[in-house]
């Protein structure tokens, strides 16, 4: 499964790099994980995953895209694929972004209800730091009663030379009628020959739940 995996990943490489001239609005991306974490919390249960996406920018602010990994939280169903779309602008040192996202979950189930959710979430940023605020509309990822949970995301990054960025993150889910927690990251990236290398630490405040234990997080991508 995972040669296979990594024979996909090749192909498609080849495929979009062929496809996408740089002053295309059209990218693409693909990439590995040695654990897909999102929020703190494994998604494939500290294993692997493969991922990738398309995304469309116009000149004007408006983009949107389309992203999908492999999951393994589940009681039926193995794929997220997210499909997005949203304004954003840069004013100078300033950035804002407004979209809306819908994860879906195909065939997936947990407790018996769909996992599906859609957020809308509100960006912006100076400089090195970024705050991202995003709103549940739904069921948050099939919890019972819990739309209108709420994560509230401060993020900074500053490259250092030398192709290295480091990076920290901390997190705050709120969930309604839910237990909330924090999260947080820290890491760095590296470009080299046209690929990004990534290690980051991640944690939370969860005590009762492997999948939100500490841990290191290995990644390499390639965006064309």
């Amino acid at each position: 499964m995972l040669k296979r995996s990594l024979c996909a990943a090749i192909a498609l490489a080849g495929l979009t790099g062929a496809a996408f001239a740089e002053d295309s609005p059209i990218s693409a991306n693909v990439g590995f994980v040695s654990d897909y974490q999102y929020r703190g919390y494994s998604q494939t249960k500290e294993n692997m995953a493969l991922q990738g996406g398309f995304d469309y920018a116009h000149a004007s602010g408006f983009y949107a895209g389309v992203w999908g990994s492999n999951v393994d939280w589940l009681d039926t169903g193995s794929l997220e694929v997210d499909v997005y779309g949203g304004f954003k602008k840069s004013l100078g040192d300033f950035g804002y972004d407004v979209g809306v996202l819908q994860y879906v979950y195909p065939g997936g189930k947990i407790g018996g209800d769909s996992a599906d959710t859609t957020e809308g979430y509100v960006g912006v940023s100076w400089k090195f730091i970024s705050f991202k605020y995003s709103y549940a509309f739904t069921d948050l990822f099939g919890a019972s009663n819990s739309d209108g949970s709420q994560y509230f995301d401060l993020s900074a990054s500053h490259d250092v030379g030398a192709g290295f960025t480091l990076g920290a993150h901390v997190g705050r889910q709120k969930i309604e009628n839910g237990t909330s927690y924090n999260d947080w990251k820290v890491g760095v990236s590296k470009d080299y020959a046209g690929f990004s290398f990534g290690l980051n630490y991640v944690d939370t405040d969860v005590d009762n739940d492997d999948n939100a234990d500490a841990r290191v997080i290995f990644s390499v991508s390639k965006s064309f």
